[in-house]
């Protein structure tokens, strides 16, 4: 059962390199003279008609509400393996991630919601982990560190994105249309009946989420809800006796899809920023500020505050062959908030410049400085 984490972190370390070079074209592209050519391009509406659903969004909002989806429903499986299955079945190593998420949670919105008492509804911005970006540093600059930490900081990117979105999502006062929400709840309870029949085609899950996200998009609920409710209904079990889970079989035929296609486009449509627009003032402003601060401070003190207090009171246990330079190291990476916090930007309309470019900075600043401590962490073990 180890393999899947295995796998899971080795696509994610090779993606965030990608994720990258789609951030530096982005914004390559959008200082450049095409830039008005790429802004007109993301906002180009694009309709979509199937049966009675009829809905026009932009190019990236289609980017955002078709495609990240899938990048949720398979945060879901993944954390649902790991718990169910994987390296976290067992209740005790489960523990300190989970404190960790929290800690990552509690302590940058607090750092958000003080600086903008007026308009708090950004919180969660800085309460996220970009896995990729954050993997890809810890495997260049550790990747002789015990594999016990890859696993605590791809945990808690998993579950602190997740709690971040949904608590967003849900704690959302838009208008919802409750009998739309209905039809959703229908199509879920009838895809966990389907779990029941081991041997079910392929072609009714895919019907079934084709539905879920139908009614979430008319809903007025975010539709990464929808991908997160679609990864919990997926059985855990196998079709046949001696072939894979189905939770497991479905993350390796997505994952390469999510890492190297649907997440950099997503980074490319969001990242963008023209910097001749952009006053330095408007850096200091409270929203941008108190992202950076939550991302920068926030994210890596509250994960290393909440796994210090666990351990200390032997409620949790250290990580096997970590020492607790590596686990600052690990907390400052976990401030990479790069593509989750862009989507929780975007969730009540799209996010300032001044924003986009406050995770731009935070992100950055986070995975340098944690990289740099990992780097010496590793290079004080090899030397003793």
């Amino acid at each position: 059962m180890r393999r899947l984490t295995l796998d899971y972190l080795k696509t994610e370390s090779g993606s965030g390199l990608v994720l990258g070079a789609a951030a530096l074209a982005a914004v390559g592209v959008a200082n450049s003279r095409l830039g008005g050519d790429y802004l007109a391009l993301l906002a180009t509406p694009i309709p979509l008609r199937i049966g009675a659903l009829t809905e026009t969004l932009s190019l990236a909002g289609w980017v955002r509400d078709l495609l990240m989806p899938v990048f949720f429903f398979l945060l879901g499986m993944e954390l649902k393996f790991e718990i169910l299955r994987g390296e976290l079945s067992n209740p005790r190593r489960l523990a300190l991630p989970a404190v960790a998420a929290i800690g990552g949670l509690v302590l940058p919105a607090a750092i958000y919601v003080a600086l903008n008492q007026n308009d708090s509804s950004g919180w969660a911005i800085g309460c996220a982990t970009d896995g990729a970006a954050a993997l890809t540093a810890f495997s260049l600059a550790g990747p002789r560190l015990a594999h016990s930490l890859r696993v605590l900081l791809m945990t808690v990117a998993i579950t602190g994105n997740l709690a971040a979105v949904l608590l967003t999502a849900i704690l959302d006062d838009g208008a919802l249309k409750g009998r739309v929400l209905i039809g959703a709840a229908v199509v879920l309870a009838l895809l966990t009946l389907l779990a029941r029949w081991r041997k079910a085609p392929f072609l009714f899950y895919a019907a079934g989420f084709a539905l879920i996200w139908g009614f979430w998009l008319k809903s007025g609920l975010d539709t990464a809800l929808a991908g997160v409710a679609c990864a919990f209904v997926v059985p855990i079990g196998t079709r046949r006796p001696g072939q894979d889970s189905m939770v497991r079989y479905f993350v390796e035929s997505l994952h390469g899809y999510v890492a190297f296609a649907v997440r950099p486009l997503f980074v490319f449509t969001v990242v963008g920023v023209a910097f001749r627009d952009l006053r330095l003032a408007d850096l200091g402003a409270a929203q941008p500020l108190g992202v950076m601060l939550a991302l920068v401070v926030g994210k890596p003190l509250g994960v290393f505050t909440a796994c210090a207090a666990s351990i200390g009171l032997k409620f949790t246990r250290r990580p096997t062959g970590a020492k607790w330079l590596d686990i600052l190291g690990v907390a400052l990476l976990c401030g990479a908030g790069g593509t989750v916090s862009y989507y929780i930007a975007g969730m009540g309309g799209p996010a300032s410049e001044a924003v986009r470019v406050a995770i731009l900075i935070g992100s950055v600043v986070s995975v340098l400085s944690g990289s740099w401590l990992i780097n010496r962490a590793q290079k004080t073990q090899l030397a003793t």
